[in-house]
């Protein structure tokens, strides 16, 4: 098999992969980004009172799943644009010379024993970097249903289908108005992506010495390999913690892109957003939703990231096993 191939082949590969866990975790919790999109859009609903409203009406478990379809659009289609990229950013920086040469994003080979990862190991800076490039590229791209999603999901607009608020959007505001908040999201999504890479790969490694130091008697194989059980807990963990860490960074711009996307004549742009959500509403008013998008965030990023990783592992395993077959 020629290298260009393999490169197209992988490349699919992390497409799709990308693809099945997004889809997965977009249906799973969608409740959760409901939920979040209603708080958000107003200081004056708490979750309990929005949660109690939708329960009170009529197909409260269907109100709960509305917006799916968009959801699992944007975040499945997202998710493959995300993970193929970034796949294909940390292998270039994993082989560029020139890059690992000045130091500032050294790819760092270490040793993969004991290792939940099935990914290329890079430096700090390059998991910051290559995240949040890969995060506002597919962000960028998948724009225009991100808008019609938190739309749909509020209670502010009355659309009846995903064709009806798409030709609504278009008719009133234009092609612009498919990338209002961009700025907001972009500001979100890049340091949240580039936070997560980095704090999912430093708890990584942190857990994988920790199990090396202290390894469970069933924890490694013979050849002290780390088991498929074993990494899938570190992988899931680590997903928990580092999309915590980075939910909490970057919650303001969500509740600030919330608004935006929602109300674009009443709060205009990003910094004119921000300032008048803090003096109408207080402070407070940037951390709307925190706990509801922390531990969907939590979950979703975890799952993801794990079922992502395994998926990668077993292929590469397969794929080791026929290339060996063939000599």
């Amino acid at each position: 098999m020629s290298k260009g191939s393999t490169q197209r082949s992988s490349s699919t590969f992390h497409f799709f992969a990308g693809l099945a866990t997004g889809c997965l975790s977009a249906t799973l919790l969608q409740p959760a980004d409901l939920l979040k999109t209603r708080v958000q859009q107003s200081r004056s609903t708490s979750l309990l009172t929005t949660l109690n409203s939708i329960l009170a009406g009529p197909n409260s478990l269907k109100q709960l799943w509305r917006g799916t379809l968009p959801s699992v659009i944007r975040t499945g289609i997202g998710s493959a644009l995300y993970f193929s990229t970034l796949n294909a950013l940390r292998q270039h920086v994993a082989r560029s010379n020139l890059l690992t040469s000045t130091g500032l994003v050294e790819a760092k080979k270490g040793n993969a024993q004991y290792s939940s990862s099935s990914l290329p190991r890079l430096s700090n800076m390059a998991n910051l970097i290559t995240g949040a490039i890969a995060r506002a590229s597919a962000g960028f791209v998948m724009m225009p249903i991100t808008v019609i999603k938190v739309r749909y999901e509020s209670s502010l607009y009355s659309y009846k289908s995903i064709w009806g608020a798409g030709t609504a959007i278009l008719k009133g505001e234009g092609i612009k108005g498919f990338f209002t908040g961009f700025g907001a999201t972009a500001v979100r999504d890049a340091p949240y992506a580039g936070l997560y890479v980095l704090f999912y790969e430093q708890s990584k490694r942190r857990l994988g010495l920790f199990q090396k130091v202290n390894p469970l008697a069933e924890g490694l194989n013979e050849q002290h390999d780390m088991k498929s059980s074993t990494s899938l807990s570190i992988n899931f963990l680590s997903g928990i913690l580092a999309a915590g860490f980075a939910t909490a960074i970057t919650n303001p711009f969500d509740a600030v892109k919330t608004r935006l996307q929602l109300m674009p004549g009443k709060y205009g742009n990003l910094f004119t957003a921000g300032r008048r959500m803090v003096r109408e509403d207080g402070v407070r008013s940037l951390f709307d939703g925190l706990g509801l998008r922390a531990g969907r965030k939590a979950i979703s990023s975890a799952l993801a990231w794990t079922l992502y990783e395994e998926l990668v592992r077993r292929a590469e395993i397969k794929f080791e096993e026929k290339r060996e077959a063939l000599r």
